[in-house]
């Protein structure tokens, strides 16, 4: 069975979530609702032709939703009839409140007058929106840039742009992680971090400068100079010894 992705609408940010929206008229139709939001499922175009049930689970165990039969709506499972509105007019179920065992297979079964039956399944991913990210960053030893993106939310996706660009491979280095890049040495401008799932996105920005390159690390340097120093005390000291009892040593052989 070919899987047919419905039309996601992620509407307006709300106090308790967000609202999305899917259509979930085709068989196999993938829908998203986000975590502690609503989602609106419209199962078919005019609910008033038909006599329909909808199930959660497409095989085995089912547990039977809501039926509908000569436009007499009623809600069968009591663990979800305050968190649920069908919609007759346009056949839109909507669901408030999501949450995470709310995912899974539906089952969708009409009626037509003539007694002819459809059915239909559609998949429901319940996902947490994405946060408002944040932006860190550092300097390397050799004039290199290491920027992090972070925030929470399930299967986030990070892009990057530098001033509205996407990055070239030329401008960072291989092996980066997703969420966090090196930028190579003199480039500067406005860093772009964008993260998306399939509830909602965010971006921030930050002024990228460049980065004094010093070529060598000073921490390496100082502990250098420190082994230098004690080498010369100990020859100093060496030669200071030997000299002094250079004298005496040959009053004995003589």
């Amino acid at each position: 069975m070919e899987a047919v992705l419905g039309l996601l609408v992620i509407s307006a940010r709300l106090y308790h979530g967000l609202e999305t929206s899917c259509d979930a008229r085709e068989d196999g139709s993938q829908c998203y609702g986000a975590l502690g939001g609503t989602v609106y499922l419209q199962l078919v175009t005019d609910a008033t032709r038909y006599e329909l049930s909808f199930w959660k689970g497409s095989t085995g165990a089912k547990t039977e939703i809501l039926k509908m039969k000569k436009d007499k709506l009623v809600i069968r499972n009591p663990l979800i009839i305050d968190r649920v509105h069908f919609f007759i007019n346009n056949g839109t179920l909507r669901i408030n409140n999501i949450r995470r065992n709310d995912s899974g297979e539906y089952l969708l079964e009409t009626f037509s007058s003539n007694g002819r039956m459809w059915t239909r399944e559609i998949q429901l991913f319940i996902k947490a929106p994405v946060s408002s990210p944040q932006l860190s960053s550092e300097c390397l030893s050799h004039g290199e840039v290491r920027v992090s993106c972070y925030s929470e939310g399930d299967g986030p996706q990070y892009s990057w742009t530098l001033d509205g660009q996407t990055l070239r491979d030329t401008e960072t280095f291989p092996g980066d992680e997703t969420n966090t890049i090196t930028l190579k040495k003199g480039l500067s401008g406005d860093l772009t971090c964008t993260i998306r799932n399939n509830i909602s996105s965010d971006t921030v920005s930050r002024r990228i400068s460049h980065c004094p390159g010093t070529g060598f690390n000073v921490f390496v340097y100082f502990q250098l100079a420190e082994v230098f120093i004690l080498l010369t005390i100990c020859v100093g000291s060496y030669c200071f010894y030997k000299k002094k009892t250079y004298p005496q040593e040959q009053d004995d052989v003589e």
